[in-house]
């Protein structure tokens, strides 16, 4: 797909699901952004945000899925410092709605990521493995106010 198209993987474990914006998620949705800068701190940095509001999304902080929340969002804050040096700041957030969990990191960079098989690194391979875990998906689109992209990743959220 090319221009304003949804990028999204078409492997195993992409469910046919419709991209994972927060407009996708039934109402009534929570959801919470931090700003971090781009830089040595900014993993550490989006790290602590969004522990911080796990609890508030009904996740365990200890849980094996905090934990692999935690490592998606490090794995994608990384993927910003390696792939848009460009860009001064990373919004990392979180939008939770009923058994949905969703992660965004954007960035001002609007090349989007290769997600098919061939063109994914292993880091976004991992992301999506990790999301299959538990019934979810991967994907990018270009971000609504500004000429950059966010990358999403949905999770159903274990009970």
């Amino acid at each position: 797909m090319t221009g304003g198209d949804s990028h999204r993987f078409r492997l195993p474990w992409h469910r046919g699901r419709p991209t994972a914006a927060v407009e996708h998620l039934r109402p009534p949705v929570r959801r919470h952004v931090t700003s971090v800068r781009v830089g040595p701190d900014a993993v550490r940095e989006a790290r602590e945000a969004v522990a911080g509001h796990l609890g508030e999304a009904g996740v365990a902080p200890e849980s094996a899925f905090a934990d692999t929340v935690l490592l998606v969002v490090s794995e994608l804050v990384t993927n910003v410092l390696r792939h848009a040096p460009g860009s001064p700041l990373a919004e990392v957030g979180i939008a939770v709605a009923g058994d949905q969990l969703v992660v965004s990191v954007a960035d001002a960079e609007p090349r989007m990521p290769d997600l098919t098989l061939e063109g994914t690194g292993a880091g976004l391979r991992m992301v999506a493995e990790l999301a299959a875990d538990y019934d979810g998906d991967l994907s990018a689109e270009p971000a609504v106010d500004h000429d950059g992209k966010v990358v999403l990743v949905r999770f159903e959220i274990p009970s």
